[in-house]
């Protein structure tokens, strides 16, 4: 068994024990809570509850223009946030271990899918379906700046203002790679980069930017000098700021085709013999971690 998968393998299986769960306070599989735009009209919000399959019990706040222009001005254009707050969103909380699936309108103009789902999970957003909607083509601005008040509202854990800016900032980046390399390819990169940061952090800019070029050079990913540089500003912001790497590599491991070409590694080692042999070995929790992390990876 070469040496490098063994240490791949032991590198994730370091990485995804230590990965603390997220504490939930006074919530349940299956709770909800709504965040509506404050500018929409009493049939409008009433139009989206329907929409979203909202209950009558179902907590619901709202979001303004002025949260979005406090957390994304500066690094959202102007005219992208508006002068109006009208996406919205709802969560539900799923089991632990499903992750985040997205759901948008087909008003929602400017953010993808993956990227309130990678801007989400530098948050510290987990498990959960989130579903996004508007009544007329919006970017969809408000819904983040509503997803994350959403859950500390009904998590009780508080997201800084660092973390809530820097992961929109790393909404404006990845929306402005998807635009050059496709949906695809930019979650591999960005993900990449994340479980790579969780592993092995990088000291300064320099290492940086030569591990994003390492990816995007083993990976196929053509970016030009300029997108080089933006993720190397953008990431080296992202490293100064508190996030629980170990639980962000842990997430972005299931949306990167890269992570999990590394997981498959794993798994090839655990069903091989000298695997086996080292199942056998193991008794107790161990034995049941490294039988978990088998579905886990199965599963990505």
């Amino acid at each position: 068994m070469n040496w490098k998968i063994k240490k791949i393998g032991a590198v994730v299986l370091a990485v995804l024990a230590l990965a603390p769960s997220v504490a939930l306070a006074d919530i349940a599989v299956g709770d909800s809570i709504v965040s509506l735009g404050a500018d929409l009209s009493i049939e409008e919000k009433q139009s989206i509850l329907r929409e979203f399959g909202a209950g009558e019990d179902t907590l619901t706040i709202e979001v303004t223009n002025d949260e979005e222009h406090k957390y994304l001005g500066g690094i959202v254009p102007e005219g992208k946030i508006g002068h109006k707050a009208l996406s919205s969103s709802m969560i539900t909380y799923t089991e632990k271990g499903k992750g985040i699936d997205v759901d948008i309108s087909e008003n929602i103009n400017y953010i993808t899918e993956e990227t309130y789902r990678n801007a989400l999970v530098t948050a510290g957003v987990t498990d959960a379906h989130v579903q996004i909607s508007a009544p007329l083509s919006v970017t969809g601005t408000a819904a983040l700046t509503g997803i994350m008040k959403a859950y500390e509202t009904s998590t009780g854990e508080k997201i800084s203002d660092e973390v809530k800016k820097i992961a929109n900032e790393e909404l404006v980046v990845t929306t402005g790679l998807e635009r050059d390399l496709g949906k695809e390819k930019t979650n591999d990169l960005m993900n990449a980069v994340k479980v790579q940061f969780a592993k092995n952090m990088p000291k300064d800019a320099e290492e940086i930017r030569g591990l994003i070029q390492n990816i995007s050079k083993e990976y196929d990913i053509d970016i030009t000098d300029e997108q080089v540089e933006e993720l190397t500003i953008f990431f080296n912001k992202l490293k100064s700021v508190d996030v629980d790497w170990d639980k962000i590599a842990h997430e972005a491991a299931k949306y990167s085709e890269i992570a999990k070409e590394y997981s498959q590694k794993v798994i090839d080692y655990l069903s091989s013999e000298e695997g086996q042999q080292t199942l056998e070995k193991s008794k107790g929790w161990f034995a049941k971690l490294i039988d978990w992390l088998k579905d886990f990876f199965a599963n990505l």
